[in-house]
């Protein structure tokens, strides 16, 4: 297959990292056992990240952004999967340490690819993502954990992102009253359409705060961390639970343990890149369960040709939602 085909590449040179649209063929893609013609990818911000250079996510250039995708086989030296098989993605190095989604075809190893689950589309499992499947995983986590609609209100912070949308989808279906915290609040009527009941305004990183505050929520989501993280722990109720997988207000985590002692409050730790039982088990819940119901609104689709504007605005943080390459565009 000499097929020509439009890929999203970054190259560095001296330190500085440039990115564009180039015409490839197959050879130039990293090895794998299986081909998948790609139909749709997504933006996380790990891939605006990896755009600019920063924090050393990707250390071997050239390479195609985009840490998930979803689209169809079409060569495969794996008896798990055959030509027209719909399959899906997410991580596994893909867009970091092996080309990724951001291209109209890929190749991959068999051990990443998951067959779709009945009942979505390419671009319903495109538009989750690695952000959805996130959102699920904290989610079954913190059931397990003990959490249920009748615990008490959840707490959903950065509620414009990708993985805080599809949060807030998944909780108000399941009957969870969400509250979402935000520094968009012109976005308010956004959030409350997806499912939320209360908007609430961020806090400041300079607030202090006492080893316990009043205890408000049954559990909380984050992808913000540093302070926030730090506040949270002091406001969940009695044996209530964090699911925790973001940074981008900061690394850092201040706390006392007093919460933990005398709450018994849990902090649950979310990677996404997860083995592959676990993946399965959670996809199969996003695609019935905790299947979201506002994709379409969550979702703003774009073509190749935008994908440096929108990595561009996710990394500033002006993005909503997810966003979603049509490859053929």
């Amino acid at each position: 297959m000499n097929t020509s085909f439009k890929a999203f590449r970054l190259h560095s040179l001296d330190g500085a990292v440039t990115s564009k649209i180039e015409s490839i063929q197959l050879d130039s893609l990293s090895p794998g056992n299986v081909t998948i013609k790609v139909a749709y990818s997504s933006i996380n911000y790990k891939d605006a990240l990896a755009s600019k250079g920063l924090n050393n996510i990707v250390r071997e250039w050239p390479r195609i952004s985009g840490i998930d995708l979803t689209g169809t086989v079409v060569e495969s030296l794996d008896s798990r999967f055959s030509p027209g098989d719909e399959v899906l993605v997410n991580g596994c190095g893909i867009g970091v340490d092996h080309d990724g989604g951001h291209a109209q075809y890929a190749r991959v190893n068999a051990d990443w690819v998951m067959k779709i689950p009945q009942g979505l589309t390419l671009l319903d499992a495109a538009t989750i993502g690695v952000a959805g499947y996130t959102a699920g995983l904290s989610l079954d986590l913190m059931e397990l954990n003990g959490l249920n609609p009748q615990s008490g209100p959840i707490l959903v912070t950065g509620a414009t992102g990708g993985v805080a949308t599809i949060a807030i989808d998944m909780l108000a279906q399941r009957g969870y009253q969400v509250t979402a915290m935000t520094g968009k609040l012109n976005e308010a009527g956004y959030l409350k359409n997806l499912g939320a009941s209360e908007v609430i305004g961020r806090i400041s990183s300079e607030s202090k705060f006492k080893p316990l505050e009043k205890a408000q929520w049954a559990g909380a989501i984050d992808s913000v961390g540093g302070s926030t993280l730090s506040w949270l722990t002091r406001v969940i109720q009695p044996s209530g639970v964090i699911a925790a997988f973001g940074n981008a207000g900061g690394a850092e985590l201040e706390t006392t343990v007093i919460p933990f002692i005398l709450r018994g409050i849990r902090l649950i730790g979310i990677n996404a890149n997860s083995p592959m039982l676990i993946r399965e088990k959670v996809w199969n819940k996003i695609a019935n369960e905790y299947r979201p119901t506002h994709l379409k609104e969550i979702a703003s689709v774009i073509g190749i040709e935008e994908l440096s504007h929108h990595l561009d605005l996710t990394l500033a943080g002006k993005s909503k939602g997810r966003i979603v390459i049509d490859m053929n565009q």
